[in-house]
């Protein structure tokens, strides 16, 4: 019997929605597209990225602790691991859903909570960048970073936001447990939101004010994993270089050489396709046989079958 391939595939924001009826419609749509990968014979494993949701939870958390003085502030890594819970429950119902009118009972759901271990010495905590959280007055700044030690930025003229860093992915906390399902047959939801941030002091893992890029940890998740292939799923259906120019061109294959040189020249955007493609990239060149696709998530079928996509492989 032929082996399955293995899939980890991270999920953007668009595959997620924006609020909790968006996002409760958005996965349906989305569990469709996975399944249709589970029926084409590939072991999924599913990543997704939190970020309408983790602000969504950040601020609502810190709205409580302004209206009760007597309720202390929620630590980021708390919030990032709400979004996890909050999003997976919605996701794997979803799936259970999907499998189940496919006639699929034998494949249970299930998420894991998932803590990403950082370098505390990651040049990102000396020079925090992401933005989060609600808009601010600069006297609201101003007592946010007395009050709780925040970073804050002045965002575009529309008011202050807090920023912080966000750190690569080192290691994933859970991966034993993760591995264990998905070697017994369970669809697999993990590294919600890039991961929980934790450090490591001693045998205790303190959560860190960071957010991680969800791209970077799939493919630390698909490493570890042993995965054939990792698929990023984005807003467009390939990647282009002179995106939004005149020659402007949409790339079916490239090989690392080519994606690293295309990088250096500046075509893919810091914060949008840079990070894809980077995470791309690395787990392509991570052994054998590996590939990564980035691609539309109601694509991702097609890309497996090697009909759309932007394809990135060693050679």
């Amino acid at each position: 019997m032929e082996k399955k391939k293995r899939i980890v595939i991270a999920l953007g924001g668009n595959a997620l929605g924006n609020t909790l009826p968006e996002q409760m419609q958005a996965v349906k749509i989305t569990a469709r597209a996975i399944v249709d990968l589970i029926q084409e014979g590939c072991e999924v494993v599913v990543a997704h990225g939190n970020g309408p949701q983790v602000g969504m939870i950040n601020n609502a958390m810190a709205a409580l602790s302004r209206e009760n003085p007597n309720q202390p502030n929620t630590p980021l890594s708390v919030c990032v691991a709400m979004s996890q819970a909050y999003i997976g429950y919605d996701l794997q119902n979803a799936l259970r859903e999907e499998l189940y009118n496919r006639g699929i009972f034998d494949m249970p759901v299930a998420t894991m909570i998932t803590q990403i271990r950082v370098d505390p010495e990651d040049p990102a905590f000396q020079s925090p960048s992401k933005p989060i959280g609600h808009f601010m007055t600069a006297e609201q700044a101003k007592e946010a970073e007395e009050k709780y030690g925040y970073v804050m930025k002045e965002d575009a003229g529309r008011g202050y936001r807090r920023v912080v860093a966000s750190p690569k992915p080192v290691e994933i906390i859970e991966i034993g447990a993760i591995r264990s399902l998905v070697e017994s047959g369970q669809l697999v939801i993990a590294c919600g939101g890039g991961g929980i941030p934790v450090t490591l002091q001693g045998n205790h893992l303190k959560g860190a004010s960071a957010v991680i890029d969800k791209d970077f940890v799939s493919n630390l998740l698909a490493q570890e994993l042993d995965a054939d292939f990792l698929i990023i799923l984005t807003a467009v259906e390939k990647v282009a270089v002179n995106f939004g120019k005149p020659d402007e061109k949409w790339i079916d294959d490239m090989n690392c050489d080519k994606a690293r040189q295309y990088i250096s020249e500046g075509h893919f955007a810091p914060g949008s396709m840079l990070p894809k493609v980077e995470a791309a990239v690395a787990f392509a060149e991570s052994g054998e046989n590996r590939t990564s696709l980035i691609t539309l998530l109601e694509k991702a079928k097609d890309g497996i079958l090697g009909k759309t996509g932007t394809r990135i492989h060693q050679a």
